[in-house]
């Protein structure tokens, strides 16, 4: 029997197969919810934001970037990021807290609740006792107020734009040199509103401001932060049972008690917790806002070692951080 046919074919196969192999790994597959750096300097940051800090793969970096392999394994080489290279850390440094670049899913679970994460509303907070352990914050995730769902940080029920098919820009947030991260957003009713996130030593300050740029009066205006424990080791266990809360303080403790990750929003809404993401919340709400005014919100992050969370939360409810607004 001739098996020169199938011979022939097997190789036409594996030619195919090593074009398609090659043609992936120099040039950049069209990738959903991509952000290309506009420049060297922003290849630079990004590149060394998700592998020294982050710890991504190259898959990863092509995911957030849309570049290709070919190109991410040369500017990596340029650039000499590779994690050996991860710049050190000093004692009495503020906690680090970067932009998150996107390319991996911030959820374990309840992706389906998380289409597309928009990047600019999301920040990593690593941990004090681990260079790669880190919460993401999403500020915010969700704005309500009367008119409906007025803004969303990624798809999934519709808002009030998706329903009229309008698409909201693309943002990053503002690096300042002090570590500070601040971003703006004008939503086409004129709607503005935006975030700022200072760290410190102790704790990561957090705000929310939002200016009612209508012509009628915004109420209802609850927010849902979000703080997804995915990255964070011994803290994301996909249950309630390590979690705890004291209005507005919500809080999530290692497996041995000993250590805690806490945030609250003032004026408190809501205190719970999602076991499926798993992810903490302390959602505030804006006062009502006349034509014209702008209203505030201030939040906290902080991380804790020890055994009495009650303590703590005395202990940080007396620094009047709820004043700082």
């Amino acid at each position: 029997m001739n098996n020169q046919p199938t011979r022939n074919l097997l190789v036409v196969l594996v030619i195919l197969a090593t074009a398609c192999s090659e043609r992936s790994a120099n040039a950049a597959d069209p990738l959903p919810n991509t952000r290309p750096p506009k420049t060297e300097a922003d290849l630079r940051y990004w590149l060394g934001n998700m592998v020294w800090h982050h710890g991504f793969s190259v898959p990863e970096v092509r995911q957030a970037t849309g570049l290709s392999t070919v190109e991410i394994k040369r500017a990596l080489e340029k650039f000499d990021i590779r994690p050996e290279t991860r710049p050190k850390r000093k004692a009495g440094d503020a906690l680090l807290v970067l932009p998150y670049p996107g390319g991996r899913h911030q959820r374990i679970g309840f992706l389906e609740g998380a289409i597309e994460p928009q990047r600019e509303t999301k920040i990593s907070v690593f941990l004090p006792w681990s260079e790669s352990d880190y919460v993401v914050v999403d500020v915010p995730e969700a704005i309500w107020s009367n008119l409906g769902l007025t803004y969303l940080a990624h798809t999934h029920v519709p808002t009030v734009w998706s329903k009229q098919n309008i698409e909201l820009k693309k943002l990053e947030w503002n690096r300042r040199k002090d570590g500070t991260l601040d971003f703006k957003r004008r939503l086409p009713n004129g709607i503005e509103f935006g975030a700022k996130v200072t760290p410190a030593k102790d704790h990561v300050g957090m705000s929310l401001w939002l200016t009612n740029g209508t012509k009628e009066t915004l109420t209802d205006m609850r927010v849902q932060n979000c703080v997804m424990l995915k990255s964070t080791g011994g803290f994301n266990q996909q249950n309630n049972d390590n979690k705890v809360s004291r209005s507005p303080y919500s809080a999530v403790k290692s497996p041995d008690g000993k250590r805690w990750i806490i945030t609250a929003w003032d004026p408190p809404h809501r205190v719970w917790a999602n076991m499926k993401c798993p992810c903490l919340h302390s959602d505030p709400k804006f006062s009502d806002a006349a034509p014209g005014k702008t209203v505030h919100l201030i939040g906290w992050l902080s991380f804790h070692e020890g055994a009495d969370i009650d303590a703590e939360f005395d202990r940080i409810e007396k620094t009047g951080w709820r004043k700082a607004k």
